[in-house]
């Protein structure tokens, strides 16, 4: 069960909207979001149609590959479709909706491994760290997601373990108080090592259900400041030995290729577990959060789909696929 489901027994407010059509407002919103993405998809997938039918050669196969590549969706899931592709219809002629439903297929069944749900501790509080470099919408995100829990019922505790920016630990500060959760701080310049310990033990010693640790913007070429990652994930588990439950990597959608040497410094650093994607809405990237799936095995649990404090989504693989290769126009 999601961990934003309604506390139990709770009734729903009369001025729900059925689940049909909150599903059919989400998958508008993602349609509106991808639609850099899908323009230039559709666009350029097209552009291989000079008849109604294609024959699929490796002309053909060969033109396709290269406009996938394009879209950032990376070359193992371009290889991938062109070779199922290949496979199914080698020497047919396809329609152009053909050939989208089975890209659509080949990146839903993709994204759809590792699972989207956030992982909730056995016991005691879930711990969550969040990590990224600086710009990526790292605090509104674990504001966003402090949100949620809250909204469920759960009593959520924040750490401002960024503690070299005073605007950091200023901005989280009046974000748990807007959303009425309790914030752990310490002095400017403190180890941000001493903020994990005291969120962590406070989080155990008074039954907190959700621990939510914001860190440091950093590159993930500044080794330093990687191996200081480390450190605190090693705090955190002599407080509580299985945390974190969740090492969450905020990634800014718009980054491009440049998300993915962001994922392999940060994963090795961190042991991150899965993707908040932000800023979904400014980017003709979003295929990227593919070869980030694929190379290091990390699946998008959170995508940002507004400036909202509510416009945070569970990820969707179906419904991301299907957007990405929707027509833009209709």
């Amino acid at each position: 069960m999601a961990f934003w489901n309604k506390k139990k027994n709770e009734e729903p407010a009369a001025s729900e909207q059925p689940a049909e059509s909150k599903a059919s407002g989400l998958f508008s919103s993602w349609k509106t979001l991808l639609k850099k993405t899908s323009t230039v998809l559709n666009t350029d997938i097209r552009d291989l149609w000079k008849n109604q039918g294609e024959l699929v050669d490796d002309d053909f196969l060969q033109r396709l590959f290269a406009i996938l590549v394009r879209s950032d969706m990376g070359g193992d899931m371009a290889r991938q479709i062109r070779d199922r592709i290949g496979t199914d219809f080698r020497a047919r002629k396809v329609e152009f909706q053909e050939i989208l439903d089975i890209i659509s297929q080949e990146i839903r069944q993709t994204l759809e491994q590792g699972g989207t749900e956030i992982s909730i501790a056995a016991s005691g509080p879930t711990v969550i760290l969040v990590v990224g470099v600086n710009g990526s919408g790292k605090t509104t995100s674990i504001a966003k997601l402090a949100h949620r829990f809250t909204q469920s019922g759960k009593r959520v505790l924040l750490g401002a373990g960024d503690t070299f920016r005073a605007a950091a630990v200023e901005q989280l500060t009046i974000w748990s108080e807007r959303i009425g959760c309790d914030i752990v701080k310490a002095a400017p310049g403190a180890d941000p090592g001493i903020v994990a310990f005291q969120a962590t033990k406070k989080a155990v010693d008074e039954n907190y259900d959700v621990c939510i640790l914001d860190t440091a913007g950093r590159l993930q070429t500044q080794s330093n400041l990687m191996q200081q990652l480390d450190k605190i994930r090693r705090v955190i588990g002599k407080q509580i030995p299985e945390a974190p439950h969740e090492v969450l990597l905020v990634l800014d959608a718009t980054a491009g290729q440049n998300a993915i040497s962001q994922a392999k410094g940060f994963s090795d650093a961190a042991g991150c577990t899965g993707i908040v994607l932000s800023k979904l809405d400014g980017s003709a990237k979003g295929g990227v959060v593919i070869p980030i799936r694929q190379q290091f095995n990390l699946p998008v649990k959170l995508v940002g789909l507004g400036e909202q404090m509510t416009d945070l989504a569970t990820f969707d693989p179906e419904m991301f696929a299907k957007a990405l290769l929707a027509d833009p126009n209709s």
